[in-house]
């Protein structure tokens, strides 16, 4: 049954209500001084809708652990440790619950220390951020306001705007965005973190986030069907598995915990798959890179496999500069696609399956499987009696090169086709540097219920 509105928002309501999450942020340092918190509200506090309260939390490589309360006093004063030199990122939350903290902040705080040495800003404005959701919404541009004040403080004291790095998380990419408005586009980036959907799909791009509000603005998706947008809203805008269902996310998985609120793991996993993401590509341990494309469909179909729109450099997840985009000035609303994996770091190996058969005499089924010494990944294939030329994107955990073996199964009922004539299976990995040559196995028969196999003799080149 198709949710409405009304439905969605409730849902919402009832999620969060359901997750006591507890701030990562710690009580003391290592001398005893107390750390600043992340605010927490209380059901009385709903009820009343106590008015909004913006706090700033400071955290940097001298104090990663123990966060700062940090204002215009203690800027004025030197009493905390902003460095003007550095580049800022300012991480804002979006929707929150009576009681409820982001416990995602002090691990983000974390990873952008680690991968360079900034100031951390966290924008906390769970008061505001604490009603139902459509009250919620009517607080963001005064978040932004505030903001604002705090961006105009700095710069008297050094900052320059192109310093700044906003990374908005769902309802905080759209505070993200009119912070940017305010400054008229002039902020260095904002990153969205499958910024939010419901009440701002069809708002002018003056109310949501949109490419002008920074001089480069990324946004991955990962929820676009329920909570996140479906629409693009930066320069480039990352769709993940197609920016909807979320590998590892499913309603079954969370089954026997949460009876009374199964949608629970399947909206809140892929809702909050783009921070995970994001954070794993901090790391650094392995590229994330987006394919531009016009439509899913065309992707997975292996209609785009190159990046000459950005001349020849595909856009990566992370902190690169600009995403690694070399061509100036930058394309707007560009959609990217990638497949990724279940669980950290994420990242996989994109390869093209391209099938051709001699024309059928029924319809058919072929389960193609790569393997290697102790991994395998599957790809089903649907031949048609009017087609005989098949392409299809699959992932695969390591490169191509290492790929041993090539495995086709004919798995089709006894009333498709018994007997398949390939003429040709070949793979090849995209995007490539080094424009291997597809692989490529010629001329065979896969009969119903048996399975062919092709072994490699396969070495990575330097």
């Amino acid at each position: 049954m198709p949710w409405t509105h009304r439905t969605v928002l409730l849902c919402v309501w009832f999620i969060y209500i359901t997750s006591s999450l507890v701030a990562g942020l710690q009580e003391t340092d290592e001398d005893g001084h107390r750390c600043a918190e992340l605010n927490s509200t209380t059901w009385t506090q709903y009820r009343q809708r106590t008015k909004l309260q913006v706090q700033y939390l400071l955290l940097t490589r001298q104090n990663p652990d123990c966060a700062q309360r940090f204002n215009q006093e203690s800027l004025a004063k030197r009493k905390s440790f902003f460095n003007e030199s550095r580049p800022t990122k300012v991480v804002i939350h979006g929707y929150r619950a009576v009681g409820s903290k982001p416990s995602w902040v002090t691990k983000l705080a974390e990873a952008l220390l680690r991968a360079q040495d900034v100031n951390v800003v966290v924008v906390d404005w769970v008061y505001g951020a604490s009603f139902a959701y459509n009250l919620v919404v009517e607080n963001y541009k005064e978040v932004a306001l505030q903001i604002s004040v705090l961006i105009n403080q700095l710069q008297t004291h050094g900052c320059e705007l192109e310093s700044f790095h906003f990374i908005g998380v769902s309802l905080g990419a759209h505070v993200a965005g009119f912070v940017g408005t305010l400054f008229e586009g002039r902020i260095g980036r904002i990153t969205a973190l499958d910024p939010a959907g419901p009440m701002f799909k069809g708002a002018d791009t003056y109310d949501r986030l949109d490419p002008s509000d920074a001089m480069f603005v990324d946004a991955i998706h990962t929820d676009s069907d329920y909570f996140g947008i479906s629409i693009p809203v930066g320069h480039v805008d990352f769709f993940l598995n197609g920016g909807k269902d979320q590998t590892g996310c499913t309603r079954s998985r969370f089954a026997s915990i949460l009876v009374y609120f199964p949608v629970y793991g399947y909206v809140i996993c892929d809702h909050m798959r783009a921070l995970h993401v994001y954070m794993s590509a901090l790391n650094g341990s392995c590229p994330l890179v987006g394919i531009p494309c016009p439509t899913y469909d065309d992707f997975l179909e292996g209609q785009c496999m190159s990046c000459d729109v950005f001349q020849g450099t595909c856009p990566v997840i992370g902190l690169s500069k600009n995403s690694g985009i070399t061509v100036s000035p930058i394309p707007r609303e560009k959609r990217l696609f990638l497949l990724t994996t279940s669980s950290p770091p994420f990242c996989a190996h994109h390869i093209l399956l391209m099938l051709e058969v001699f024309p059928l005499d029924k319809s058919a089924e072929l389960e193609v499987t790569l393997r290697t010494e102790d991994q395998e990944t599957k790809q089903t294939l649907r031949l048609h009696t009017g087609t005989t030329v098949y392409r299809k994107v699959m992932i695969h955990h390591v490169a191509l090169c290492k790929i041993n073996t090539i495995s086709l199964k004919n798995t089709g009922a006894f009333y498709r086709q018994g007997e398949i004539h390939v003429k040709s299976v070949c793979v090849s990995e995209f995007p490539s540097a080094r424009h291997e040559e597809p692989i490529c196995v010629n001329h065979f028969y896969v009969r119903r219920r048996t399975a062919w196999s092709h072994d490699f003799v396969n070495v990575c080149g330097f």
